[in-house]
């Protein structure tokens, strides 16, 4: 047990999640990037400070991968992101491309009853011109606004460094309230 906090990342395979991190943690090559969907197959945490840690964590509904396996990824799955007191926080990453699959709603459902803070991450965002980039952001908005009021999100693209900030300052405040939380509980 090392003691911190840490804000787990999760997307369906081949979405930019490993990309996203390295961005985020603004190291190259810290998470395995890999053509080939379902690489990540174990949590893998990257420390950002002594007390703050990002987890990698196997992605979801790829399909070419052993029944064992997937049953072996889901129990982990469930055990960390449902138990785990040192999470503070869910970011999902979506291609904003394919945002909201059934599969995304699916860990989204299975992830509210935490009342844990999700951020969504619409990756590879680069892939649009602005006006499609905003109108597919507005989208996934009213449909949260609507079904997952509790999720924010927002535009990401790792090859561009668009969205950094943004993303840096949801996970930031999640450590600073985390934080803040224990100082309180503490006194």
């Amino acid at each position: 047990m090392h003691g911190g906090k840490e804000v787990a990342f999760v997307g369906r395979s081949n979405a930019g999640k490993s990309s996203a991190i390295n961005t985020l943690a603004n190291h190259v090559r810290l998470a395995y990037v890999s053509k080939t969907p379902g690489r990540t197959q174990h949590l893998n945490f990257f420390s950002l400070s002594p007390n703050t840690y990002l987890v990698d964590l196997p992605g979801y509904g790829y399909a070419k991968v052993p029944p064992e396996s997937k049953k072996h990824w889901e129990g982990l799955l469930t055990e960390y992101l449902q138990k785990r007191e040192e999470l503070c926080g869910l970011v999902v990453i979506m291609d904003a491309r394919h945002p909201l699959t059934e599969l995304d709603e699916n860990m989204l459902d299975w992830f509210q009853p935490t009342n844990k803070p999700v951020h969504i991450l619409l990756t590879k965002s680069d892939k649009f011109s602005r006006q499609q980039a905003t109108l597919t952001l507005n989208k996934v908005k009213a449909h949260l606004t609507e079904y997952f009021p509790h999720c924010t999100v927002q535009l990401f693209s790792s090859l561009k460094k668009q969205g950094i900030e943004e993303a840096e300052a949801v996970i930031a405040g999640w450590f600073a309230a985390e934080a803040e939380q224990e100082l309180g509980a503490e006194e």
